[in-house]
């Protein structure tokens, strides 16, 4: 019988590889790279750990398996949203090993949610925490002034939304000055711009109320405006904002933390500055109330007056102030009677002085006479007008004195006249008792009180 080597077969054992474990696990984790370099997994987060520097950590689970994910910083700081343990997501990425324990995992470069999209997501999340915070709080929004001198708007210069302001408030009101900030209100930029516009207009001070306005758009149009900066930097503005950005059905979280969200653009240049005409019918409505509210206490405080009068106490400072005029009417009397009496006598001389100058040779004697006349003449007007201002000044005393004793100069100065129940004028403590009503009349009006406690 032949043997194996006579019938012309050869068996060699196989050579013998022996790998390091390193590189056994790189090989493995190259070729699985280059088979599953671009792969969609979906399942469902769990063990989620967001590390400090940035990255993301997960595990990929459904009812059979789990897969180890982790996502880096770099494509971390793009997402929208902030995963959660529990979520349904999908995951797009690259399949690898992680050599230092030889598992198996997925390096994610993009993360979505299941169902609801991403930026609603995000949306819902940052309301959540925004609102845990109170910055949503009726009680924090700044009021909005009613007739501002100058409006701030940040928006894009070209944007439909800005014009549509624009025509609104000058047909509303034409005194209204506008400063405009211009930012972009879409795109990566767009959020970091607004908020420069929010805090120049903080710095400067030159405003009195900001509009941050867009129009309308999808929600990708629309993110921008639900950056978290965005929304601290509105409930830090020291001035008023009004959010306008959207349609009416369209909300940012700038709407939530905004002093007031305008359902459109328009709406907020018609709700910021308030129409001329509505100003004007305001004014003449409270021109109107002021006039009937005038009139009704002027006719309060005559009838009041006209009370006041009838008391007997005015009745007898009435009679004491007419005698007080009467003696004052006599002494002016008199004054002008004696005026006039000297006055005719000093004629009287001047005419006897006239008859006996006739009887002298009036060309000797005339210059002579004609100098004494003159010197006695301006004598007597300097005597008339000394007597008078003596006169004048002592009616004038007189008068002074009389007004000093009136009870109505009395109560200019502070004193009032005090009655008791009875209407009788009250001189002493000791004619009220306590808990008895009183009155006072003051120089201007009266006043009722209970005597509380008195001092004798």
């Amino acid at each position: 019988m032949a043997s194996v080597d006579q019938l012309g077969f050869s068996f060699r054992p196989a050579d013998r590889r022996v790998w390091k474990v390193r590189e056994l696990v790189a090989a493995v984790r190259t070729h699985i790279e280059r088979e599953y370099g671009d792969t969609w997994v979906e399942g469902e987060i769990s063990n989620f750990r967001a590390h400090d520097s940035g990255h993301l950590y997960f595990t990929l689970k459904d009812e059979n398996s789990q897969l180890n994910a982790v996502m880096f910083r770099s494509q971390a700081r793009l997402l929208r949203f902030r995963p959660e343990n529990g979520m349904q997501v999908v995951v797009r990425g690259r399949i690898t090993i992680y050599e230092d324990r030889g598992q198996l995992q997925i390096s994610a470069e993009y993360l979505e949610p299941k169902g609801a999209g991403a930026l609603q997501i995000a949306f819902e999340q940052l309301k959540a925490r925004l609102e845990g915070e109170g910055l949503f709080d009726s009680a924090r929004k700044k009021p909005i002034p009613t007739l501002p001198r100058c409006i701030g708007i940040v928006t894009s210069p070209q944007a439909a939304a800005l014009q549509d302001i624009l025509n609104v408030l000058g047909r509303r009101h034409h005194s209204a000055s506008i400063l405009v900030f211009p930012a972009q209100v879409q795109g990566e930029a767009a959020a970091l711009e607004v908020i420069s516009g929010i805090r120049y207009f903080n710095r400067a001070r030159t405003v009195d109320v900001i509009i941050v306005a867009r129009g309308g758009g999808s929600a990708e149009d629309l993110a921008a405006f639900n950056h978290e900066g965005l929304a601290r930097a509105v409930v830090a503005s020291r001035i008023p904002i009004i959010s306008a950005v959207g349609h009416e059905t369209d909300f940012t979280i700038i709407d939530f933390v905004a002093d007031l969200r305008a359902p459109t653009p328009s709406a907020a240049a018609e709700l910021v500055m308030r129409s001329s005409q509505e100003v004007e019918e305001q004014l003449d409505g409270l021109h109107r109330r002021l006039g009937k509210a005038l009139r009704y206490h002027l006719l309060i405080a005559r009838q009041n007056l006209m009370e006041l009068a009838q008391h007997g106490a005015f009745a007898r400072m009435s009679e004491a102030l007419n005698r007080r005029q009467q003696k004052l009417d006599d002494l002016k009397y008199r004054l002008e009677r004696a005026e006039r009496q000297m006055l005719e006598q000093h004629r009287r001389r001047w005419e006897m002085g006239a008859a006996a100058v006739r009887h002298y040779d009036v060309r000797r004697i005339l210059g002579g006479i004609r100098q004494g006349l003159e010197s006695r003449q301006s004598s007597i007007a300097n005597a008339m007008r000394n007597l008078l201002l003596h006169r004048k000044s002592r009616a004038d005393q007189l008068l002074g004195q009389l007004e000093a004793l009136s009870p109505v100069a009395i109560l200019e100065r502070g004193y009032a006249l005090v009655f008791d129940s009875s209407g009788r004028l009250v001189k002493d403590a000791t004619q009220v008792d306590t808990g008895d009503e009183i009155s006072a009349r003051l120089a201007q009006g009266g006043i009722t009180a209970t005597v509380k406690t008195r001092s004798i």
